[in-house]
């Protein structure tokens, strides 16, 4: 993408999404996700009805009568990214292509975490980590992330879900809300959803094209897998053969939905013809 181009798009992003982070998510944003924990703000007397486990015995000796620590809520966050951009995102019938979805709500919600103060990174991956960007604060950083998303091509064009959490396992080791954005058109990554989500607190995006879900009757066509590279005709006009395709994407979604309930993630979809701010209401509202 040339400079010009490129600093145009980032731009036009920058004042939709960045919008929609001060006017509508700016709150939910807030509550929805929790702090690290909680953190020491000082010690008062103790007073009838507190915990008697959070006395201060050093400062109750000191003075003769007792004391009581008080902590509050560690509110800054650490916000993850960890985005797929393998192959099939350059996939879209409608509005946008998947790719141009991602980037808009990787945008949203970096600028959503910029209004509460917190830092954002990103892990770019497909089958191995294409990039990462260490969390930091900023509108100077979220702006790069933006670019990055916009321009980064990765070195492979297939997936592997279970790798990058295993990597966002290791590398982050304190504990941060993450969001995994991908069309999770990938098998066996169940196990370290579970692993990843207990140590850090994970929302799953499930980007989709209406196109995928179901196939149309338009006669013989050359498919290609946008991963592999493998083509192959399929007869679209034979019944059977929409219906055997219909099911097994049916299938592959049930499934995607049932690793997501036993990890204990919250998931949305977001379509490449729906409105992704619904979708990420209703993610907030859920939590």
């Amino acid at each position: 993408m040339e400079t010009s181009e490129l600093i145009k798009k980032v731009r036009r992003i920058e004042i939709k999404t960045r919008g929609l982070s001060q006017n509508i998510f700016a709150g939910e944003y807030h509550t929805a996700f929790k702090g690290r924990g909680m953190t020491f703000s000082e010690v008062r007397e103790y007073q009838y009805g507190d915990d008697v486990r959070s006395i201060d015995w050093n400062v109750t000796a000191r003075f003769n009568k007792p004391f009581i620590k008080v902590f509050e809520e560690e509110r800054e966050l650490t916000l993850i990214l960890l985005i797929d951009i393998s192959a099939s995102r350059n996939f879209g019938t409608k509005v946008m292509y998947k790719k141009d979805l991602i980037a808009e709500v990787a945008a949203t919600l970096a600028f959503s975490s910029l209004q509460n103060n917190d830092k954002v990174g990103v892990i770019m991956f497909s089958d191995k980590i294409e990039k990462f960007i260490p969390p930091q604060k900023g509108r100077k950083h979220v702006l790069h992330i933006i670019r990055e998303l916009l321009d980064f091509e990765p070195q492979s064009s297939k997936t592997d879900i279970a790798m990058a959490l295993q990597y966002f396992t290791n590398v982050i080791k304190k504990r941060s809300t993450a969001f995994l954005i991908s069309d999770f058109i990938c098998d066996n990554f169940e196990k370290a959803l579970m692993i990843a989500n207990r140590k850090h607190d994970i929302a799953a995006l499930e980007i989709s094209d209406p196109r995928e879900d179901y196939m149309p009757n338009v006669g013989l066509v050359k498919f290609k897998d946008a991963e592999t590279g493998e083509r192959i005709w399929i007869d679209t006009s034979d019944k059977q053969t929409r219906e055997m395709y219909n099911k097994r994407q049916l299938l592959r979604r049930n499934k995607n939905y049932e690793s997501f309930t036993k990890a204990g993630v919250d998931h949305v979809n977001m379509t490449t013809d729906g409105d992704y701010v619904k979708a990420l209401m209703k993610l907030f509202k859920m939590r």
